[in-house]
């Protein structure tokens, strides 16, 4: 069920003016293919000159000394050679977004997500929806990374069906998404993983520390309602105008002029899909409690379906394919869609030939990211930059500010969290302790900064996939068009969480159980 898009015209003002110059801008850099080929030369060449100069840096988290690899070396170049099948091959995000494709394509072509938003939402006020959006992308970090491939594509489709463009639910999924990686109503994957690296770094100047993944979580759980009110804000009283901005840009899209009801037949599809859908929810609870034994059958050694090495963990793109297919398969046959076997299959084969360009760039993105961290030039900027901010002198609420900031500018080129978090723990933790403050609030500043440049970076691991999803709907975007629009997001949540962050920190509030912003 698509609703129909109103026609509005962009008001000119400056912020429109300011995006659109990003959007020129942005958008006369290379082609993404050509871009990360580029980067590629340039990461060999840098580290040819960086290794003759002898640039290195002690490693914070195990002493050692890093040095740069030379990638134009015979070594460096045999490691180029021989990798570049098996770098393509094991890029994480491709083999993620292929996945989730399976289920997506059955859900959407066959109708079921259509029908669905508008059994649930037609009704709804636009700006409920764009709440409801907001807080669901915010919380669905629980899910880890998967949620930046799986949900863009639904807030298109939920955006979609309420007569708005779908472009404009890509990219509030996507820096809501972003911004939830520091925000949650419960604990997710992402609170485990950077305290598995706080705890070790405090115990360097408190042995006795001790604390858990919870020392954020007030904090976070007010934040989730924070940035859900101010992004739903900027959406409707500033970036709705610019879009669905021409009749010409509407038909474009493929929307339809008239909005037709849920028929009967589409009601029983649901109710169908309805009762597959817990069907398999059952059986995946099942396989997720002890319930065959001593321990769940997707936990691991220890017990916990939630570590990060939990099959149930790396499996979740999978669990959520399935959870998309399965009633996506059973809508499609009971309204006549799918009759053979091969309806489906021709379904799913359609939405890969979608993600066509996508899968072609993640050749070029996989040979960047390789030779980068191959060189360990990302290692070396981190440190580098870490003691940088150390030597500036900075204490108080400016020092927790700078701390953002730098986590911010660094995420622009150095794209992996726990990556990154393994390399500032062990000099920031330390360094913040020694100056009165709770590792807790370290941790805090970092991961905040870290979110909020995820959408603004040409470099961040799943910004292709995006621009593959936005394609989907305007063959002209390119990387500007993408930075220009997670902009007002970036800045909106940045200043509102600053603001927050004062708050906190002046009222000396808790910021989770056994976290505080000063020690005790």
């Amino acid at each position: 069920m698509e609703g129909t898009i109103k026609v509005t015209k962009k008001t000119k003002n400056f912020l429109n003016h300011f995006l659109d110059r990003i959007e020129r801008i942005g958008n006369k850099m290379p082609d993404p293919f050509t871009m990360f080929l580029g980067l590629s030369g340039i990461v060999i060449a840098i580290s040819a000159i960086c290794s003759a100069a002898g640039v290195s840096a002690v490693s914070p988290a195990d002493g050692s000394t890093v040095y740069v690899k030379n990638l134009f070396s015979a070594e460096g170049l045999q490691y180029l050679w021989e990798n570049v099948v098996t770098n393509y091959a094991g890029f994480a995000p491709l083999g993620m977004v292929l996945v989730a494709l399976v289920g997506s394509s059955a859900a959407e072509k066959s109708g079921f997500l259509y029908c669905l938003m508008e059994r649930f939402l037609g009704g709804a006020k636009e700006w409920v929806v764009t709440i409801a959006l907001i807080f669901i992308a915010i919380n669905l970090n629980v899910i880890g990374d998967a949620a930046y491939i799986i949900l863009p594509p639904l807030g298109a489709i939920l955006y979609r069906s309420i007569g708005r463009s779908p472009l404009l639910g890509l990219y509030v999924s996507f820096a809501s998404v972003s911004a939830g990686m520091c925000a949650n109503i419960g604990l997710g994957l992402a609170d485990a993983l950077a305290y598995g690296f706080t705890e070790p770094a405090a115990k360097m100047v408190d042995p006795n520390y001790s604390g858990s993944m919870a020392i954020n979580w007030y904090y976070l759980f007010v934040s989730t309602f924070v940035l859900t009110i101010a992004g739903s804000i900027l959406v409707e009283k500033v970036l709705v105008p610019r879009f669905a901005k021409t009749k010409q840009e509407v038909l474009q899209q493929n929307f339809n002029e008239k909005r037709a009801g849920i028929t009967l037949i589409q009601r029983k599809g649901l109710r169908r899909a309805g009762v597959a859908f817990l069907i398999y929810a059952g059986v995946i609870l099942l396989l997720s409690l002890p319930a065959f034994g001593s321990k769940a059958i997707l936990a691991n050694e220890a017990g916990s379906i939630t570590a990060g090495n939990a099959p149930f963990t790396k499996g979740i793109v999978f669990t959520v394919s399935l959870a998309l297919l399965i009633p996506g398969i059973v809508y499609g046959a009971v309204i006549g869609k799918y009759k053979r076997p091969k309806d489906v299959w021709a379904d799913i084969t359609e939405g890969f030939s979608e993600m066509g360009n996508y899968i072609f760039m993640c050749f070029f993105i996989s040979i960047f990211t390789n030779f980068f961290s191959e060189s360990n030039l990302g290692t070396i900027l981190a440190v580098k930059g870490a003691s940088g901010l150390k030597s500036i002198g900075l204490s108080g609420i400016p020092l927790l500010i700078g701390l953002l900031i730098f986590s911010g500018i660094i995420n622009i080129f150095m794209g992996s969290a726990s990556a990154k978090w393994a390399i500032f723990a062990p000099v920031f933790v330390p360094m913040m302790m020694m100056m009165g403050f709770d590792p807790a609030v370290t941790q805090l500043v970092y991961r905040m900064g870290d979110s909020l440049t995820d959408p603004i970076s040409p470099l961040f691991t799943y910004m292709p996939a995006m621009l593959g999803f936005v394609r989907k709907y305007d063959k002209k975007a390119g990387l500007g068009t993408l930075i220009a629009n997670m902009t007002p997001f970036t800045i909106t949540y940045a200043i509102v969480w600053i603001i927050q962050l004062i708050i906190w920190t002046v009222l000396n509030l808790p910021l989770g159980p056994g976290g505080f912003i000063y020690r005790q």
